[in-house]
């Protein structure tokens, strides 16, 4: 096959493509606040909700943080985001599992939590609202399921909400719009590397 034929080739696959492409693009005429689950063992859930609110900020968008289970306030993505004016930050849990090793307390600061989260998500001011590691009070039973799914379904109409965590409930997932699974190949702590500034924190 001569260079020629090689690129006209091409050009018919790309234009099938293009075709393709620009009627499913015509197909979505609808606007609305979107749920987002971002579940799975892998790296980067988190990361991903995050580089979603440094795209909504570019927007002009205003966006409400609220973490769960993560007690620490000295990650790089707290530090960043707590100086934009558009972005209010809340962390809500005590550390890990294993750290508290006190489960009605543990219970009790989700409850807690998700009060704050109830007002964020009560606020039609916010565009945005990332629910980090909120997976683990629903998998634990600290938090019910059925008051946060209602809870979310009942939100402003052009609010976007994105969860993350392991182990998002299978009602969690079929409420969401966009559900995104990051599986787990390998992992750089498993060959006794420490959690890295800019990379884990």
């Amino acid at each position: 096959m001569t260079d020629s034929e090689r690129a006209q080739r091409h050009r018919a696959r790309m234009q099938r493509k293009k075709e393709v492409i620009d009627a499913a693009i015509a197909r979505a005429d609808r606007k609305q606040g979107l749920l987002l689950i971002l579940t799975g063992n892998g790296k980067g859930k988190s990361s991903s909700a995050f580089g979603m609110i440094a795209r909504a900020l570019g927007h002009g968008m205003r966006v409400g943080v609220a973490q769960f289970i993560k007690g620490r306030s000295d990650t790089g993505e707290e530090a960043f985001f707590r100086k934009q004016n558009h972005v209010v930050w809340h962390v809500l849990g005590e550390g890990y599992t294993w750290d508290t090793q006190n489960l009605d307390r543990d219970r009790e600061t989700a409850q807690r939590g998700w009060a704050i989260v109830q007002e964020m998500l009560h606020d039609p001011s916010f565009d945005l609202i990332v629910l980090d590691e909120l997976t683990y009070p629903l998998k634990f039973g600290w938090l019910d399921l059925i008051l946060v799914l209602n809870d979310l379904k009942n939100r402003p109409p052009m609010q976007h909400v994105i969860i993350t965590g392991r182990g998002a409930p299978k009602e969690l997932c079929d409420a969401a719009d966009t559900v995104t699974e990051m599986n787990d190949i390998k992992h750089a702590f498993r060959s006794g590397i420490q959690a890295q500034e800019g990379i884990d924190l």
